[in-house]
Order: C-alpha cells, then structure tokens, then sequence
C-alpha cells in the first residue's frame, strides 16, 4: 500500500494535513496542533508515514487503523479515550474488536500490521471527556463522542474554535455502529453534543474535510443522521411480514448488494440487531413469534 503523502490546510492556529484522496479510507485527514510550548498530532494517518512532523505528544480519536496508521512514526507520550484503551496497546484487541469470524479475524491482524504499520502500544495512556492539553497559548480539550467506538472522541482547540470530530465524517454512507463496541444511542447521543459545541471550524476524517460555521455544519450532520432514519424506514417496510434477525442481515440495512467480505455479516447483524431493540421499545416493531419481528 503506499503513502503518497499529504497537503496542509491552516485554520488559524490548527493545521490539517489532508490525506491522499481526501482522507478516504484507508487514508484519513490527521491534525497538527502547535502551541509557545508544545506540538501535538491527532490521528496520525496512512499518509503521515514516512514523513511524519514532529510532535511532543500524539492523541487519537479511537482505535480503528486508518487513525493510528502513522502511529509508529512517534515514539512520543500516545493518548486516547480509557474506553480504547486496551485496542490502542493491542494490535490483537484491536482486530477482535471488529467481531469478525476467527479466519477473518486472524486475516485482519495481519492486514493491521502489514498494510497499516499498526502495532502494540503498551505504553499509551488514557485520557478521560475533558481532560485538557495545554500547549502554551493554546489548549486541545477532549470531548468523548461515543458510538462509532466506545472510546471514540473529538477534540475542541482553543482559542481557534476548531473542533474535530473524527468519524463522525458527515458522508454519505452515514453513522457506522457495527463494530462489538460500538453503540446507536450512544452515536445519536455524540452527534446531539456535537450540535451544542458552538465552533467556528468542524473537522472531519474523511471526505468532507472541515466545514466552517455552525450552521453549515448542522445541515450536514442532519443529512448525516438522516441515514439512521432510512434504515429504520427499510427496516419497517421489511417487516410487513414476520422475519427474523438471519432474514433481515441478509436483506441488509448497511451495505449495498455488491458489497461482499467477511465483514458484511457481523457488521449487518449487530445494526440490525440495535435497530430491532429501538423500534421494539417505541412500539413499532413486535416479536410475533420466538425470533420473528414485524411491524406493529
């Protein structure tokens, strides 16, 4: 896989190095934050490696590859949220949060240290929701957006107003909640403390790079949460009849037809899965039968 580098965008006194492709996977954007003191990167990405800036110390949103690719490059202080703890110090933790079947688990490590130069960090440690950074003349605040991860976080640098909010990447593909730690009320719960977190500057992982003004941004993250609505919509049309769990993973609320890997099945059970326990508790949905749902 290579590494064709990245592109420097300034927001004031923060520096997003843009990575290949817009930061699409397996790339992503990564962060330089400098301080009169300190320097600091946020997610150092596929593209920082081999040309990484120095930094003093590196935090990461969560512990998915396409984050701490360039993680290697630093043998610097590492911080992330306690909740990804554990995956950031074990590349074997990290593949078995995907909750991929054993082969594919096995595959998935190695893909982690070949393709993404991940490996153990036993030395990182953890940060809480608004442990504070401070750089001299400049502070990164952690904000604990869970959903995506359990430890999944955004950072608010001050004075700049610039808040990163990681995978909360406003795509079209919309929220991802398909991983073992991962959580649908919980991602709901981020994107609505997103909206509160008045900012001047929102920075994305991937695609979308940073959008400017609140407004702006809330119309995206609408779009974005919008997603959640549609798979509820297509899971309610599904079950016009009893089905069960097996029948609406393989209808699929997640990826399209052509999608095909290992990952498809776990990934669209779990969102299935979560789906099902929301409508059941509003009352649209009902278990008819053992193991068999339909709409209410």
């Amino acid at each position: 896989m290579t590494t064709p580098g990245y592109a420097e965008k300034r927001y004031a006194g923060v520096t997003v190095l843009v990575g290949a492709e817009r930061g699409a996977y397996p790339y992503a954007n990564s962060v330089l934050v400098r301080g009169t003191s300190e320097t600091l990167v946020i997610d150092p990405s596929l593209s920082l490696v081999g040309a990484a800036p120095p930094a003093d110390l590196v935090l990461v949103s969560h512990a998915h590859e396409d984050h701490v690719a360039g993680l290697g490059d630093y043998e610097v202080p590492a911080h992330v949220h306690e909740g990804d703890l554990a995956a950031l110090r074990s590349r074997d933790v990290m593949a078995a949060g995907y909750g991929l079947p054993p082969d594919a688990t096995a595959d998935t490590e190695v893909i982690l240290r070949d393709q993404f130069h991940v490996r153990d960090r036993p030395d990182a440690a953890a940060f809480a929701d608004g442990t504070v950074f401070d750089l001299g003349g400049r502070t990164v605040t952690a904000v604990h957006l869970p959903g995506h991860t359990a430890g999944h976080s955004g950072f608010l640098v001050e004075p700049d107003g610039f808040l990163y909010v990681a995978d909360i990447d406003l795509t079209s593909f919309g929220p991802y909640y398909g991983d073992l730690g991962s959580s649908l009320p919980d991602f709901e719960a981020s994107m609505r403390r997103c909206r509160e977190i008045g900012a001047r500057w929102y920075g994305t992982a991937h695609q979308k790079g940073v959008i400017e003004g609140a407004g702006d941004f809330s119309a995206r993250l609408d779009a974005f949460a919008a997603v959640v609505k549609k798979r509820d919509a297509t899971l309610l049309a599904f079950l016009d009849e009893p089905r069960t769990v097996e029948e609406i993973t393989a209808h699929r609320l997640v990826y399209r037809p052509h999608i095909d890997g290992p990952h498809v099945e776990p990934v669209e059970r779990r969102t299935a899965a979560q789906h099902l326990r929301r409508l059941i508790s509003t009352g649209l949905v009902t278990e008819v039968g053992e193991g068999r749902f339909r709409a209410a």
